[in-house]
Parts: structure tokens; sequence; C-alpha cells
């Protein structure tokens, strides 16, 4: 992508902003009642105990959070850009191991538990989620094409594919597909059944980003190359395509991490993906916060690979735009 040039005004150096976030801190600090943290029971022993009881505990308490935030903020706007990113991640995930650790979770039973967890849950949210992107794609690059077609069969059949399937919840598609079906003689197996609903589903939101991808690219392109008189397949696997990617890879990726997630409503239906063994381990020995938390963490590492293999496809489809 491309970097960002423009110089923003340090608005949080101005008194005027500086002393709004500074009162907005104070009230929300003083609002939750924070004196019994360790930063709070620093205000208080500044102002005593005696005098720490009822709210005027819970102003020196807020008044000291808020000099301790805005302190911690003010250090790290003038740190190095890369410096600033680690310093926020480092903290934020202090924040949110702390957090979790108020819970007082059971790290032995997540022990025991995790491994079953990867090796059969992550495996089958991968397997399913990668053979519906896959089958997605394919049905995308074909809906975009019909809907860029001049043959009204194949814009009305596109167009239908498209409002059904983004007009109905993909809960219901999953309940169709593996109840339906049978119905009409035709037994869908679990695993086939939800790969085929989250498919269809995203193959319909994906087909609308394929297209729009494909109309970003110029006219001219088209004619340019039909006038080397390149067959219109080529033209679009050759010219158009290539270019296009650049436009259609981060919706792209985005819908993979969506379906990522989307792929916990397949348990419904008895599917051993992640989501659905969380809850059934979780429920053996009463430890459902501990299975969630850690299904959570899970999903969440997942998601950061796939951005990051998101970010590499973009960088690499730039650079290829720019040798061109």
């Amino acid at each position: 992508m491309y970097a960002d040039k423009v110089e923003y005004p340090r608005l949080s150096t101005k008194p005027a902003v500086f002393l709004a976030l500074a009162l907005g801190l104070f009230l929300v600090f003083w609002a939750c009642g924070l004196k019994g943290t360790w930063l709070g029971q620093i205000g208080v022993a500044l102002i005593g105990e005696p005098a720490a009881e009822g709210w005027a505990g819970n102003v020196a308490a807020a008044a000291v959070i808020t000099v301790a935030m805005l302190a911690n903020f003010y250090v790290i706007v003038f740190l190095p850009r890369v410096w600033q990113i680690g310093v926020i991640w480092t903290e934020l995930m202090f924040w949110i191991v702390i957090f979790f650790r108020s819970f007082d979770l059971s790290l032995e039973f997540v022990q025991r538990k995790i491994g079953f967890l990867i090796t059969q849950g992550v495996t089958t949210t991968l397997y399913v989620s990668a053979a519906s992107i896959a089958i997605a794609f394919v049905l995308a690059m074909a809906g975009a094409i019909a809907k860029l077609s001049r043959n009204g069969i194949a814009f009305a059949l596109a167009t239908f594919y498209t409002s059904i399937f983004r007009g109905l919840p993909l809960l219901m598609q999953v309940y169709i597909i593996y109840m339906g079906l049978p119905q009409l003689g035709y037994v869908v197996q679990a695993v086939p059944a939800g790969i085929a609903a989250l498919s269809l589903c995203y193959g319909a939101y994906m087909t609308e980003i394929f297209r729009a991808g494909i109309e970003s690219i110029p006219r001219g392109q088209w004619e340019a190359a039909r006038a080397l008189g390149l067959a219109p397949h080529m033209v679009l696997r050759k010219v158009i395509l290539p270019q296009a990617m650049r436009v259609i890879i981060p919706p792209t990726g985005n819908q993979f991490i969506a379906m990522l997630k989307d792929s916990t409503l397949v348990s419904v239906i008895g599917v051993w993906e992640l989501m659905y063994l969380a809850r059934t381990q979780g429920q053996t020995e009463f430890r459902h916060v501990e299975m969630l938390i850690t299904a959570s963490a899970i999903y969440w590492l997942m998601s950061i690979v796939l951005e990051l293999g998101q970010a590499k496809l973009e960088r690499s489809f730039n650079r290829v735009r720019f040798r061109g």
C-alpha cells in the first residue's frame, strides 16, 4: 500500500485538547470507583486513609490514575513510530492478561485440553474455512463475470444467486442444506453441508468484490488488449485480473477472516470445529470460561496470521504494479 505522507497536527499537545482529555479520563475513572486498584491505592495513601472515606478516595484515585495515563500517553507520543506500535501492543496485551487473570482461571485445565483443541478443533476449522474460501473464490469469479456479461440469462442467474444468498442468514442456510436436502432424498454429511453453506454465502458476497475490482480497471485496458489480438478470456486472465487483484485482495482477505469466525456456526450441526470442542470440553468440568477464553485466543492468533498473509499479498501485487 501507499505510505502516508500527510503530516497530521499534534492535537494532543494543544491545551484545549489536553484539558478535555484529562477531564474526560478523570470523570471516567471517578465513575468507575477504582480506589481498590494498585494505582488507586497510591491516591488513597497520598490523602491518608481517614480522608479517603467516601467520595474523596475515589477522587484521589481517579486523579492519580489520570496523571499516570496521561504521562504514559505523552511519553509514547514522542517515541518513533515503530516504538509506539510495539509499546502500545505490549501495554494492551499486559492489560488483557491482567483482565483475564482476574477470572481465577484454572491453567492446569487449559493445559490438559489445549492440545485436543488444536489437533482436532483448529484442524477442522482451518479445513472447513480453506475449502469454503476456495469454492467461494470460484463462485465469486463466475458470478462477477456473469454480472458483467451482456448475456441476459447469465446476468439474471448471477443477480438471483447474490440476492438470495446475501438475503438469507448464514445459520438458516446451514440448517436448510443439512436438514432440508435429506427430505428431498439427498443426505449430506455435516462437514460437507457446512462447507456448502459457507461457500454459497461468501461466494455471493465476494461476487460483488470481484465485480467492483474488475470494473475498477479502465475500459481502455480492455480495448488495448483486444487491439493486440488477445481473446476475451486471455484479456481477463493476462491483463485485467492481475491489476484488479490489488483491489480484490484486501476485502477478500477480510472475508476469509470473517469466514474463519463464522465457521463456528457449523457447530450447530455437530461439526467438531474449535468452538464446538471448546463448549463441550468446558462442560465436562464446568470450566466454560477457560475453554471460551482459550478458543478466543486461538481464533485471534489465526486471524493475525491471516492478516500478515494478506499484507504480504498486497505488497506483492503492488510491487508488480510498480514494476509494470
